[in-house]
């Protein structure tokens, strides 16, 4: 690694993290409710949904999200990757699928804005994940190691996002979303490491934010 994290920066890192999520989720609590009840009025199922990601280490966490796809999506991505060529190759180069049929109508809405991941302050309180960090990769074959299919898919260059926490917004998220293809991702997850400090984590939050409100390249 080009920049190695002090420890100062590191603690600083955790600190904020824990002080930024706990105002969210106080102040953020009736943005929380009403579209909890929206998800629960719009379509069958819990407001809100777990599933398992890769952190650092090759570790597994649940993350949590307000539900934005039907019941049966996991099935149903496994299903199409394994019936279409054409899907197989969207997912490879962009890790997600434009034209998704497993997205609720108010799951669109929820995903353009990035509100659905607003219950990921959670995870951020319990230390799985940081405000900022590479965007954690979901396993989705069952025939090999995670870390196995991690390197088929981003290649030995991009196993050094697994070795910080992954976060809630990023270099990337701020530079394209999902315009950008896998490798372009990953390029400037890498970055992100190499560079980051405390500054470029703030400049990334107050990036944010506007892109929530207008979200190009988001779905």
């Amino acid at each position: 690694m080009k920049n190695q994290p002090t420890k100062l920066y590191l603690f600083g890192k955790r600190l904020f993290d824990i002080l930024f999520s706990i105002l969210v989720l106080i102040f953020g609590s009736p943005i929380f409710f009403a579209i909890a009840l929206l998800v629960k009025l719009t379509s069958k199922g819990p407001a809100f949904y777990s599933c398992i990601r890769v952190k650092e280490s090759f570790k597994t966490f649940s993350i949590f999200k307000f539900r934005t796809m039907y019941c049966d999506a996991d099935e149903r991505l496994i299903k199409m990757l394994d019936e279409d060529e054409e899907v197989r190759k969207e997912w490879a180069q962009y890790y997600k699928l434009k034209n998704d049929p497993r997205i609720t109508k108010v799951g669109h809405f929820l995903r353009k804005t990035s509100l659905d991941e607003l219950p990921q302050f959670i995870n951020v309180l319990l230390g799985d994940m940081s405000l900022v960090g590479p965007r954690p990769f979901a396993p989705v074959k069952k025939d090999c190691s995670i870390k196995e299919e991690l390197t088929q898919y981003l290649g030995y260059d991009g196993l050094a996002i697994f070795s910080i926490k992954p976060g809630l917004t990023g270099l990337w998220q701020t530079s394209g979303r999902s315009n950008l293809t896998l490798e372009q991702r990953i390029k400037l997850d890498v970055e992100y490491i190499e560079k980051r400090n405390f500054l470029l984590d703030l400049r990334l939050i107050a990036k944010t934010v506007p892109l929530m409100i207008n979200p190009k390249g988001a779905y």
